[in-house]
């Protein structure tokens, strides 16, 4: 049975108190003492809700976890096959899915650059990458860098698939030759849509027809609201030449704990058998450590930091209607993100700009989304409150103010 995402977790027996809501735990001052790129990007002057950083304190399963491996000096390099196992677990506790084979998995160093490697093993140089866009800005970075040209599907007004462009932009990938690949994300960033299993199960019906090959991102896959079922890939019938990326990091924020694994489905397991050796050497073994405990010992804190954000959700909207009526807002059903429109702010193509230079809140610009982002922010929900309230109130007041 699938266990519900905001109910302590009765498989998670390591992990026996119940934490209050994570977000509610730090203080602007504490979390300005943080060394990373959430908090160092910007002045001090600046409230941060841009990059996929959580303002939370590490679940303390995780920092007993590192704490232990510090203190018997274990730092080495990654072995063995316990995150998978543990990612096992987790999927058919959460998502009532056994069909994650630990033999058919392998560590690779974060979810992007797995994803590129997972490309590397079914398509050539130069062949074609499908995604939906407006889309986590990576995937137009590395699928270039890498000498690929992006073939946009776009999502369709209520941030979906839109199964009409998928199959012009799968024909479209095709007649460029090659062996063309769609890069799925999987909940979605930054529309926070969560893909139904009707939904997944067409798209792989779909690459199935048109010979495209599906490489998914499901980083975000433990991070869903309340009475949203995340389904994935690899589950849905027609799926089974598929390959999914999963990490613990933006759970349990442990971005700079790397470590990921790639999992393929029974007729993809050959290609993933090709992966290089030198990859697998490329993931931190205190992040397999850590990530290990989060899914094994993380539960509760987990339930806590979902109705937190469900809680910072309503948040927003309140927030919004009252401050900023003229943004959109559509709740995503998954991840800590909030996809805005603001065009009827007529703040141009890049509201942030905006929202920074006036308000002093820096957000992720729309544009670097891709097609679909002109006049669009993201907003990090991951924080207190309090912090979401102050930003909000200065991002209606930049919209206000004009300089002389």
């Amino acid at each position: 049975m699938e266990h519900s995402p905001h109910h302590p977790d009765p498989a998670a027996p390591h992990d026996r108190t119940v934490p209050g809501n994570p977000l509610r735990q730090l203080s602007l001052e504490q979390l300005r003492e943080r060394t990373s790129m959430k908090w160092r990007a910007y002045p001090a002057d600046v409230l941060p809700l841009w990059v996929a950083e959580m303002d939370v304190p590490l679940a303390e399963p995780v920092a007993r976890a590192i704490r232990e491996a510090v203190e018997r000096g274990d730092t080495g390099y990654p072995a063995g096959t316990g995150y998978a196992e543990a990612f096992a677990e987790f999927a058919a506790r959460r998502w009532g899915w056994d069909g994650l084979a630990v033999a058919r998995t392998a560590i690779v160093p974060d979810v992007m650059l797995g994803a590129m490697e997972m490309l590397k093993l079914v398509s050539g140089p130069g062949d074609p990458v499908v995604i939906n866009c407006p889309v986590y800005p990576p995937f137009y970075q590395f699928v270039r860098s890498d000498s690929r040209p992006v073939v946009e599907a776009p999502l369709n007004a209520e941030g979906r698939i839109d199964f009409a462009g998928l199959k012009d932009a799968f024909g479209a990938a095709v007649a460029r030759g090659g062996r063309p690949v769609y890069l799925l994300c999987s909940p979605h960033n930054p529309t926070g849509t969560v893909h139904t299993a009707a939904e997944l199960a067409e798209v792989a019906r779909m690459a199935r027809q048109s010979g495209v090959r599906v490489v998914v991102d499901e980083i975000h896959a433990p991070i869903v609201a309340e009475g949203t079922r995340f389904t994935p890939y690899l589950s849905v019938p027609g799926a089974e030449d598929g390959l999914s990326l999963l990490s613990a990091s933006k759970a349990w924020n442990l971005a700079g704990l790397k470590a990921a694994i790639a999992v393929a489905g029974p007729a993809s397991a050959d290609d993933l058998a090709r992966l290089p050796e030198e990859v697998g050497h490329g993931p931190s073994h205190l992040g397999i450590i850590a990530h290990t405990a989060a899914l094994r010992e993380g539960g509760a804190w987990l339930d806590a930091l979902l109705a937190g954000v469900d809680e910072n959700r309503r948040l927003l909207g309140e927030l919004l209607r009252e401050h900023l009526p003229a943004v959109r807002h559509r709740p995503g059903q998954g991840t800590y993100l909030a996809w805005l429109d603001c065009r009827g702010l007529g703040l141009g193509d890049d509201p942030s700009a905006t929202f920074l230079d006036r308000g002093r809140v820096a957000l992720s610009p729309g544009p670097d989304f891709g097609t679909g982002g002109a006049g669009f922010v993201r907003l990090n929900l991951a924080t207190s409150p309090e912090l979401l309230t102050e930003a909000v109130q200065r991002m209606a007041s930049a919209t206000r103010t004009r300089h002389p």
